[in-house]
């Protein structure tokens, strides 16, 4: 893992540093939890109070918070790196911390199976196992880690990043630098059945749509994205889906959207650009929601939200509502006490 000197990090974040500019620093951790040669970060005055305690060498501290550098608990000394945001800070940090990532060898693993009608850009590498069918296209840099299974006519954008065990089915087209973490399923059938009342059984409904997939959009472990049932499935540049993920067939996610984990869009949903969807909601089939819309984790969406709404609950209400009524509710699960009757006199 690298390590950075406070001064370096300071001169890297454009922080006002106090304290030692030489404390070698490896790591990162809460607050808590650090070590010395450990950077921690407080992004409120709630958190500043654990400051004292923390065994951390530095601190990452959003502007109008004062911290004392002083010394750790073992006598060590330390710093603090006062920024406009620590959260956003800390994120930077992180990238300068990341270890870096075993290189590549550029071309097809011996192991790989790719059809010769496929196209594969020299700078890419295709990894062990890895199966690419006919009239596929991988496209620059891009990287397909052990076990990807990719279908026929598929594209893949340079520079994208497909982990193990990564399928993307037939017709399905990725966009540049996207990130596939593992066992993303794309292009899956939509589930889609009716029941027929000559045969007394359901007929399963064919889907010949594909998903088309913009840049720099990634998606969690297990996620799976369906094809259209007719057109396609599509995500919008820069959205981030995380794991567990089910999108419905026909689905459209707009730019930009953060979908956190366990959602489950059912089939036909719109998704406006810049949503937030919170972990573990569900959106009723057809529903429409508007751009910038927040959806509360745990929340069933039964009706479309308007652009820019706040909506909480199961069924999700406008949170203001969700407020009051959950207020009521408690109101009448604990009702008022009434007044003891004085005691009759003999």
């Amino acid at each position: 893992m690298p390590t950075l000197t406070t001064g370096q990090l300071a001169a890297e974040l454009g922080a006002a540093l106090t304290g030692p500019a030489d404390i070698a620093i490896s790591g990162a951790e809460a607050l808590d939890q650090a070590s010395p040669g450990q950077v921690a970060f407080v992004r409120s005055p709630k958190f500043a109070k654990a400051w004292p305690a923390s065994r951390a060498s530095a601190v990452l501290v959003t502007r109008g918070i004062e911290l004392a550098p002083g010394t750790s608990p073992d006598g060590s000394p330390r710093a603090v790196l006062t920024v406009t945001d620590a959260d956003l800070a800390m994120t930077r940090v992180l990238e300068l911390l990341m270890p870096a990532a075993p290189a590549l060898a550029q071309g097809v693993h011996p192991t790989a199976i790719v059809d010769a009608s496929a196209v594969v850009h020299a700078s890419a590498y295709v990894g062990p196992f890895v199966t690419i069918g006919p009239a596929a296209a991988v496209g620059a840099g891009a990287v397909l880690h052990a076990g990807v299974r990719i279908g026929s006519a598929v594209t893949i954008g340079e520079g994208s990043v497909l982990h193990a065990n990564v399928v993307v089915q037939d017709r399905c087209v990725v966009g540049a630098r996207c990130v596939f973490h593992p066992a993303v399923v794309i292009g899956a059938d939509g589930f889609g059945y009716r029941f027929d009342p000559i045969s007394q059984s359901l007929l399963k409904i064919p889907h010949i749509g594909h998903v088309r997939i913009g840049d720099d959009v990634e998606v969690g472990a297990g996620s799976c994205i369906d094809r259209g049932k007719f057109g396609a499935t599509t995500v919008g540049d820069g959205t981030k889906i995380d794991n567990l993920v089910q999108v419905g067939h026909n689905c459209r996610i707009g730019r930009g959207v953060i979908v956190c984990g366990c959602v489950a869009l059912a089939g036909s949903v719109t998704i406006g650009d810049g949503v937030m969807i919170g972990g573990g909601a569900g959106v009723a089939d057809n529903i429409t929601v508007g751009a910038g819309a927040r959806i509360a984790g745990k929340s069933g969406v039964m009706n479309d939200v308007p652009p820019g709404e706040t909506v909480t609950g199961a069924p999700a209400l406008p949170h203001r509502d969700w407020a009051r009524a959950h207020v009521a509710l408690r109101r009448l699960a604990d009702p008022p006490q009434r007044p003891e009757k004085p005691a009759k006199k003999s």
